[in-house]
């Protein structure tokens, strides 16, 4: 009896001490990763990046003039950190087209003394309608001709918009008979990163993102659903359950030690999400005949080595298309290349870069090759009467992290360093206010 009762003394104390070392561990790994302690603080993680699927479920729908929108009164939540410090509310809504804006279209001035600014893009420009643009107009009525007007931001942009799409998003509302006194675009990263998927798909770069197209297309026809893009979706949605159920573990653990192999587990399981993101986006469906909706494939006579060149010509003309389509109305336009972290000179945190910087990133190649090509066309522009801004050098000194995710996205420090930037363009160039 006494030996037993030794024998179990030791293997308790054993525990305790390799239970104790174990929480050292912990802690020591949590404070080199976050320079903070585990007990007194917790490790923010970032938004996973939607399922191919997800669109589906909230609320998109195929469009016969813009290829893809969003379903009349679908949600649209703003997290916290990006409303810090505003009054935008937590969850908005898409108007009767589709867009996230609390005016019906087309929205007609109530007065003489509404300025109307529509912003178009791509989902970049669509959260700047939502963060960027209060800031945009704080700027602008610092300005004596703004002053005392009331300036009216419009969004017209959709996540995957690209060109000729946001051109074709314009003439559209024009013609319905949407008064513009000032457009600002704000696009170029969805034209080489989704165009170049949609050439190594074997469509042509001009047509609507096949990233969107797809999850919209399947459910129509199921035949373009190949066993290898249901394998790779199973896995993707596994990784995704299991990525929020650690997260709502690793929220209410209080062990240090526990968190070190949640956190480990966590990331290796982000990789491989990320990964199966990329790999699905690449993988392609049956025979394009077999689709419900016809998309044009490649154009013959387009080089593969000269793609980016193209793309950047077809972005740099329907630029011009929509500034001309402006200048009929008396309506000024102003163009802005948009920063994007794989194209880039500044220098990023160890913390930053782990959450805006991934090799497995399915548009890192096509920015990396292709936005060269579109600073050079957009060099061009001015030439062509329009009002260019290259803003992909707006973060380069910014200390704070103004990426929020591994595509694109901005933090609300991006979004306003962006606003001041686009601001400033405005109120320098030719227009009624410098007349």
């Amino acid at each position: 009896g006494d030996q037993m009762t030794r024998t179990s003394a030791r293997v308790f104390t054993s525990l305790v001490v390799f239970a104790l070392c174990a929480e050292l561990l912990g802690l020591f790994a949590y404070y080199v990763d976050t320079g903070a302690l585990f007990y007194t603080h917790r490790k923010s993680y970032r938004e996973l990046l939607p399922t191919p699927e997800d669109r589906l479920f909230l609320g998109e729908a195929v469009h016969p003039y813009f290829g893809f929108t969003h379903r009349p009164g679908v949600p649209f939540d703003i997290p916290e950190p990006l409303r810090r410090g505003t009054a935008i509310p937590a969850r908005l809504h898409t108007n009767n087209f589709g867009f996230v804006s609390p005016h019906e279209y087309p929205f007609q001035k109530k007065s003489d003394n509404q300025f109307i600014v529509g912003i178009f893009g791509g989902s970049v420009a669509l959260w700047f309608c939502q963060i960027g643009a209060h800031r945009l107009v704080e700027q602008m009525k610092r300005d004596a001709f703004f002053s005392d007007k009331e300036i009216v931001p419009l969004c017209f942009s959709h996540e995957g918009y690209k060109q000729p799409q946001e051109a074709v998003v314009l003439a559209y509302f024009l013609s319905i008979g949407q008064p513009l006194d000032l457009v600002v675009n704000i696009d170029g990263f969805n034209d080489v990163a989704l165009g170049s998927l949609n050439n190594e798909r074997g469509l042509d770069f001009t047509m609507p993102s096949v990233q969107h197209l797809d999850p919209l297309i399947n459910p129509v026809n199921q035949s373009t659903l190949t066993p290898d893009k249901l394998e790779t979706l199973a896995g993707i949605f596994r990784d995704r359950r299991t990525l929020l159920d650690l997260t709502d573990r690793i929220r209410v653990n209080r062990i240090a030690s526990v968190n070190f192999v949640l956190d480990r587990y966590y990331t290796m399981v982000l990789n491989r999400y990320v990964e199966g993101l990329g790999r699905f986006s690449n993988l392609p469906s049956n025979p394009p005949d077999n689709a419900f909706i016809q998309v044009a494939p490649s154009l013959e006579g387009r080089v593969p080595a000269e793609l980016h060149a193209h793309i950047a010509a077809t972005w740099r003309d329907a630029s011009v298309l929509m500034n001309d389509m402006l200048a009929e109305r008396n309506a000024s336009y102003f163009h802005f290349l948009q920063p994007n972290q794989y194209y880039t000179k500044r220098t990023f945190s160890d913390e930053e870069a782990a959450i805006a910087l991934n090799d497995a990133s399915p548009f890192k190649k096509g920015v990396e090759a292709g936005y060269a090509a579109m600073v050079a066309a957009g060099s061009t522009l001015a030439q062509r009467n329009v009002q260019f801004f290259d803003a992909t050098r707006v973060f380069d000194k910014e200390p704070a992290h103004v990426y929020m995710d591994d595509c694109c996205h901005y933090t609300q420090a991006g979004n306003y360093i962006l606003a001041d930037f686009i601001a400033a363009s405005i109120l320098k160039a030719p227009g009624p206010w410098r007349n």
